[in-house]
């Protein structure tokens, strides 16, 4: 019984400890990503490119930002991620009918 208990617990220990290092990498590519976004932006790079570029590191920072700090990768988390993305999709049909109503 207590083989089974400590094997248990060092599972534990260690599932806990590779969350907390893709917690801290996470976390320091989005530092990283927010640093280039800012020397982008003060460098003389064509201003198109840089608006695409920090649109696509916004894009991969909420992602970061869903699946490692709100934990939408765990089991057990279907449906609030269906709600989520439910909820994404249909803000963004509202933003591209707001945007063809006002174009046209």
């Amino acid at each position: 019984m207590d083989e089974r208990v400590t094997f248990n617990e060092e599972f534990i220990k260690e599932k806990r400890r590779q969350e907390m290092r893709h917690q801290v990498l996470t976390f320091s590519m989005l530092i990283i990503f927010t640093l280039i976004s800012f020397g982008m932006v003060m460098s003389d790079l064509n201003a198109m490119f840089v608006r695409m570029i920090i649109i696509l590191f916004a894009v991969v920072q909420v992602a970061f930002q869903l699946y490692y700090f709100m934990h939408m990768s765990e089991k057990g988390h279907g449906m609030p991620s269906l709600l989520f993305y439910g909820g994404c999709f249909a803000g963004f049909l509202t933003v591209l009918g707001l945007v063809v109503l006002t174009w046209w």
